[in-house]
């Protein structure tokens, strides 16, 4: 089996400590970080955001020392500067129109191009690679894992709040990011030739100049020799998205195995699959998803635990069963998204305490 490589992003929200607001940190931390960390800090388009990226990592082992270690570095920095770090795929009251941004050619295009929908798009989400033997094996995988976005979704939501309001979505992250063109659940692609064909069409017609503007749940890396998992939102605690990175891996291993096996799984429209996405978004683990084989609706509880049987018989040899089964402790404590709706409501709607909160469980298990 091939070694199935990560890399984990994670955004996170820079917070005022007396405020509680977004608040820009005009770049102190990426340039204090780039003389201990290299190049893992870096802007994003908001000045209110930071972004964090490990090295190749072999396993979900290593996952977790470089995110404890970014997470707690960068919040070290942070709390130099007089500011905090936090985890949660929106921010639960700070408006996006008071926010700065980021200084940069690239981020002047994009927003000159998507106006409202780019300056409104303050969001923070997770990216995880998994590396390829190659690019036709990463398209065969692709086709495949769409089916489970919607699942580890739903597991990872932590977005209920956008401009002060309960949304009365789990994340409404996705909901804030549906406003850019080529998002979403990608379609099926017969090749990874044929994929090509589709963004040299793009690239032709003026859509895009490059492949990286195509910002779906999950794609065959443009430059990289990964696939790309960026449905879900950034998790509060660390553990969370070791847990996710490590399902996302052991789902790739099990769909390479069943192809060496000369077996496959069932590839479903995108149209299915995106009523599933909307049912995550709005439910998270308490809602139910469509079992499209049985053609009904299911818990997505128990979905959940369908696909901890079905990534059995791989997560020793990757050696992630315990941070795959992680997932039962999410599923016990409730996801971000649960858990920031508890605090609201036992403090009687303070969305402060709900920042509070998120500050603190984003560096409780970093070792700090």
């Amino acid at each position: 089996m091939p070694k199935f490589t990560l890399g984990v992003e994670e955004e996170y929200m820079v917070v005022h400590p007396e405020t509680r607001e977004l608040t820009s940190h005009e770049q102190k931390i990426v340039e204090i970080a780039s003389k201990t960390l290299d190049d893992k800090v870096k802007a994003e388009m908001h000045q209110a955001v930071v972004e964090v990226g490990t090295s190749i990592c072999k396993d979900v082992h290593e996952v977790r020392d470089e995110i404890k270690k970014l997470r707690k570095n960068v919040a070290e920095i942070a709390s130099d500067l007089g500011l905090r770090i936090g985890c949660s795929g929106t921010h639960p009251f700070s408006h996006w129109s008071k926010q700065l941004i980021t200084p940069n050619p690239r981020y002047d295009e994009i927003v000159n191009e998507m106006q409202e929908a780019a300056r409104s798009n303050l969001i923070f989400g997770l990216h995880v690679h998994v590396g390829m033997p190659s690019k036709s094996i990463a398209m065969h995988i692709a086709n495949t894992m769409r089916y489970f976005l919607p699942h580890l979704y739903a597991l990872s939501t932590n977005s209920p709040f956008w401009e002060g309001r309960n949304t009365g979505f789990k994340s409404f992250r996705s909901k804030v990011f549906d406003k850019f063109p080529r998002t979403g659940i990608p379609d099926y692609f017969s090749s990874y030739e044929d994929y090509i064909r589709y963004v040299n069409l793009l690239v032709k017609t003026n859509c895009i100049d490059n492949a990286k503007k195509i910002w779906w749940d999950l794609r065959v890396h443009p430059f990289f020799d990964t696939i790309e998992f960026r449905i879900c939102d950034v998790p509060m605690r660390c553990e969370e998205t070791v847990c996710l990175t490590a399902l996302f891996q052991a789902l790739v291993a099990k769909i390479y195995k069943l192809r060496e096996q000369n077996m496959g799984f069932i590839i479903y429209q995108r149209a299915l699959i995106n009523e599933n996405k909307w049912r995550a978004s709005r439910y998270g683990i308490d809602g139910k998803l469509i079992d499209f084989g049985k053609e009904e609706e299911v818990r997505a509880r128990v979905l959940i635990e369908e696909i901890l049987d079905f990534v059995d018989d791989v997560v020793d040899e990757l050696g992630c069963r315990e941070e795959v089964l992680f997932a039962r402790k999410i599923m016990e404590m409730g996801t971000g998204a649960d858990r920031q709706l508890k605090v609201y409501e036992e403090s009687g709607g303070d969305l402060v305490k709900v920042v509070d909160y998120i500050l603190e469980q984003t560096i409780c298990d970093c070792d700090c």
